[in-house]
């Protein structure tokens, strides 16, 4: 396995999770050696962890890109406020990089296309987060579903809830003042968790985001219902609150159902603690309803860990990983759908948009 150098644009926020938790397990296989962040603060802050030299942090993405050579690089991690998304991966591309990025891939679908083309003209290996598809929990259901245990999927139902009704709760203050918050910063992952779960991509999406009155914590809409038509005739439905009063299904705990010929597989961390438990539900009708507890799988790495360690062995000449950005544009796809539909009232076409970015 080969040892691989990156440059990390945007140093605050998730980026301090990166450095803390996700890459020490990958050290002298991907390693940070250069920082950019337009804060003093968090550039030095993060330099400082990583015992970078001066030379070595930027405050200007540009002036990194620039000294590829010097610094021997050949990745990039993007960890920036969604805005700043298509800045980076261009010019990450344009230096010859690999990108690694957060999710979404941009904060709009003209800037989401434009990265999207420009990794598929330049072949660049592009592979974008969405780390709540390895949890154990939801790697568990999916091994139910795959298994053929319960049969075809017919529909699946994911439910997210979090109390961030008080200022600047939900991390960092971007999320409290940009539009269509929930679907950006939250949706996208439940989305492409719904597409995971039910093997399947989006046809058509249809619902509505909303700023409760009230909700004054939010600048943006926090709230949100929509109903997804899925290829092979599967349906789904994600209902998602930012200012939820009652039952939390946050983070790593968010509610989902998968409804099969012969029963369904659940998921659900506010039933367990917040620790996912999975069981499938089967009714016969002599018999009635059994539920049966699934023990989750072990994994070597979660979350972004896993992700990491897919990244790098793609560089080093394995697979694409399941989330390269080839297969995300499904996704954001799907959440752009989402904002037009709420914005038109009309059933938005998913697979039209994939077209489109294909340029097809």
């Amino acid at each position: 396995m080969a040892a691989h150098r990156a440059i990390m644009v945007g140093t605050g926020g998730i980026a301090r999770s990166w450095l803390e938790r996700f890459l020490p397990p990958f050290a002298g296989r991907l390693d940070v050696v250069a920082v950019v962040d337009i804060s003093d603060a968090a550039r030095e802050a993060a330099g400082n962890r990583l015992g970078l030299p001066a030379a070595s942090r930027f405050a200007d993405m540009d002036a990194a890109f620039a000294a590829v050579g010097r610094l021997g690089v050949d990745c990039c991690i993007v960890t920036t406020p969604p805005s700043v998304h298509r800045a980076a991966a261009l010019g990450a591309m344009s230096a010859g990089l690999a990108v690694l990025s957060e999710k979404p891939i941009a904060d709009t679908w003209e800037a989401t296309v434009d990265i999207y083309r420009a990794a598929m003209r330049t072949d660049t290996k592009m592979q974008v987060i969405q780390n709540y598809r390895y949890d154990p929990n939801i790697l568990t259901m999916r091994g139910v579903i795959e298994s053929g245990r319960l049969g075809r999927v017919r529909y699946a139902v994911g439910r997210f809830m979090r109390d961030y009704r008080l200022p600047l709760s939900w991390g960092a203050a971007f999320r409290h003042e940009i539009p269509h918050t929930l679907l950006i910063e939250g949706a996208v992952h439940h989305f492409d968790q719904l597409r995971h779960l039910t093997g399947a991509d989006c046809l058509s999406v249809s619902g509505v985001d909303w700023r409760p009155e009230g909700a004054d914590s939010f600048r943006g809409e926090c709230d949100g219902l929509y109903t997804l038509r899925m290829t092979g005739g599967a349906m789904a439905q994600y209902e998602g609150s930012l200012v939820a009063a009652g039952r939390q299904q946050g983070w790593h705990g968010e509610y989902y159902r998968v409804e099969c010929e012969g029963g369904a597989v659940v998921t659900d961390g506010a039933a367990n603690d917040g620790v996912g438990r999975v069981w499938i539900e089967e009714h016969d009708t002599a018999k009635g309803l059994t539920e049966t507890d699934v023990p989750l799988v072990a994994v070597q790495y979660p979350g972004h860990q896993a992700m990491i360690a897919q990244f790098a062995d793609w560089l080093d000449g394995g697979p694409a990983p399941p989330t390269a950005i080839a297969d995300n544009i499904q996704t954001a796809a799907l959440l752009f759908a989402a904002i037009e539909a709420s914005e038109t009232n009309r059933v938005v076409d998913v697979a039209a948009k994939v077209r489109e970015a294909r340029g097809e």
